[in-house]
């Protein structure tokens, strides 16, 4: 039988590898925006990072007429009040390089001693049902952000959040490791659950009608 097909929803291929990677196993086709041949670009309007996800998962999910996966993930500094949080990507402007955001925060922390640079990467999941449901999932992974960055792997902010017990930065993990502490894995296997339990229902379903149907010509 034909598994049923899990969009992502993202045009980030780094991201979309990740997901990938996490979700390995589940009763799904995972296929991506490029693949299913969706352009639409949707506007992350919302204040959090909860509201962004639901924002593009109910949109693709409508667009793709399928059950689709959407995040939002955030670097929230606690001397800079939280910030960028919901902003991360566009917290330096519109179609700038990571490198470039990345600059930007640490010339806002550039006068903060190290004790004072403790951050949070947190990544909320939204999953579009396609009877319209959404239900949500989030991780968070606890660090501290690096006067300069280190390490190739990774994306956005990973080569200046500093892991203390590792004593490596985010980008200087690789993916395994990377995916087993981070917020998107954390966020990712609650995701999973979620998702095979999708599957454990429908075919309680499936049972229950034929069941019925089995009676109901006797």
């Amino acid at each position: 039988m034909r598994m049923p097909k899990l969009l992502l929803a993202t045009n980030n291929p780094a991201k979309a590898q990740e997901y990938s990677l996490l979700l390995k196993g589940i009763p799904f086709e995972i296929v991506t925006l490029a693949e299913q041949g969706i352009e639409l670009q949707v506007r992350e309007t919302g204040k959090t990072l909860e509201g962004n996800a639901t924002i593009k998962a109910k949109a693709y999910a409508t667009q793709g007429n399928l059950l689709t996966l959407a995040d939002d993930s955030g670097l929230e500094v606690a001397a800079l009040g939280g910030e960028p949080g919901a902003l991360s990507a566009r917290y330096a402007g519109e179609g700038v390089s990571d490198s470039e955001r990345i600059e930007y925060l640490l010339a806002k922390l550039r006068l903060i001693p190290w004790e004072e640079r403790a951050a949070c990467f947190r990544c909320v999941i939204a999953i579009a049902m396609p009877d319209g449901k959404i239900e949500l999932c989030q991780g968070e992974c606890r660090g501290t952000i690096a006067f300069e960055p280190k390490g190739e792997n990774g994306f956005g902010y990973d080569p200046i959040f500093y892991l203390p017990e590792s004593g490596r930065t985010m980008a200087e993990l690789s993916i395994e490791e990377k995916n087993e502490i981070s917020h998107r894995g954390r966020a990712a296997r609650k995701a999973r659950q979620i998702l095979e339990r999708q599957i454990l229902q429908k075919g309680e379903s499936r049972e229950t009608k034929a069941t019925k149907s089995s009676k109901n010509s006797e």
